[in-house]
């Protein structure tokens, strides 16, 4: 059977295409009962709209771009999650870039996505951004951007983020309780808008309680498992902390696999606490005290941000921002006795 395009299907009905056209995009001045007609029909001949052709023609491509720096962290999966559901209901698909922390790749596929591929853009910032300007270059033309969680402070576009700096306060003041006074804060890049504000957290809750501040103790961690593995263990070895605070999830597996390599017991001799959306943290051994971030909700308030601006209803380069708030869920991993 040849294939059947609208035209076909058109006068398979005796209706003008503009008619067919309209039943598929749900337009309201279409009568019902033609509509279920052309629904059936379609059905029937296994007609499939052309929706990126009529897209074309509206200068809309119905995508919505997501970057993020990483997809292993379930922070990250759950937050796409939130903004898939809500691009879903708006009628939109979504595109994933993952930059994996490298800067070029992500001003790469901003420039990619510049050509018509998507409406907007939401983006986690990448771990190795230098210049950031390059995304005023587009000027007017540029897409509307939405960013979350791990921002560019001096571009003005709408965000939405956590608490960051209040969560990592009470970290480090829930280790201090538990009697830790040599607290190392694992990061994987302290000059990013997220590492900075977590660190200020961190050292403002020691000075809070006293603790004395030793910057040995802030350890600058990579990107690579096999790197981190290294730079842990020195760390454990060398500056012997009691407790340690990371910014990072990947980074509290990171600390558990070291302590097991060199026989640390968790959490006799050191406390662990995470930034982490993990759905396993409770089956850990032991169990890992998490400050969990409402990833999904994230994803979610910032494709509402996008929508709002796609559909004008506010400027793109309105300084929006919605904070979240997290919570600590205390576990064994920072239990006494």
């Amino acid at each position: 059977m040849d294939s059947i395009n609208i035209k076909k299907l058109a006068e398979a009905l005796n209706l003008s295409t503009s008619t067919i056209s309209r039943a598929f995009r749900d337009n309201s001045d279409i009568n019902a009962a033609t509509k279920a007609l052309i629904l059936a029909k379609a059905k029937e001949l296994n007609y499939q709209p052309n929706h990126y052709a009529s897209n074309l023609r509206e200068q809309k491509s119905k995508t919505i771009a997501v970057i993020v720096p990483e997809l292993a962290n379930n922070y990250f999966s759950q937050a796409i999650h939130g903004i898939e559901r809500v691009a879903r209901e708006n009628g939109y698909h979504i595109l994933i870039y993952v930059t994996d922390d490298d800067y070029q790749k992500e001003v790469t596929f901003i420039r990619h996505l510049h050509n018509g591929r998507a409406d907007g853009i939401i983006m986690s910032v990448s771990g190795e951004a230098n210049d950031h300007n390059y995304l005023n270059k587009f000027g007017a033309k540029r897409l509307p951007l939405v960013f979350f969680d791990r921002i560019y402070e001096d571009i003005d576009t709408p965000r939405v983020i956590t608490n960051d700096y209040n969560s990592s306060f009470l970290a480090t003041e829930h280790l201090i309780e538990q009697g830790c006074n040599r607290i190392a804060y694992l990061v994987v890049n302290k000059s990013l808008s997220i590492g900075k504000t977590r660190m200020q957290g961190y050292l403002d809750a020691l000075a809070k309680h006293h603790v004395p501040f030793d910057e040995n103790l802030i350890v600058d961690c990579s990107n690579s498992y096999e790197e981190n593995s290294v730079i842990i263990k020195e760390a454990l070895t060398k500056l012997k902390p009691d407790g340690v605070f990371t910014s990072v999830e990947r980074l509290a597996f990171a600390t558990y696999y070291a302590c097991y390599d060199l026989n640390i017991n968790i959490p006799k001799d050191l406390k662990v606490i995470s930034f982490s959306s993990l759905e396993i943290a409770p089956l850990l051994n032991p169990s890992l005290t998490t400050i969990t971030q409402p990833a999904t909700e994230i994803g979610e308030e910032a494709a509402k941000l996008l929508f709002t601006i796609l559909g004008d209803h506010a400027d793109k380069n309105l300084s929006n921002e919605v904070v979240l708030t997290s919570k600590m869920i205390k576990r064994n991993s920072t239990m006494n006795g």
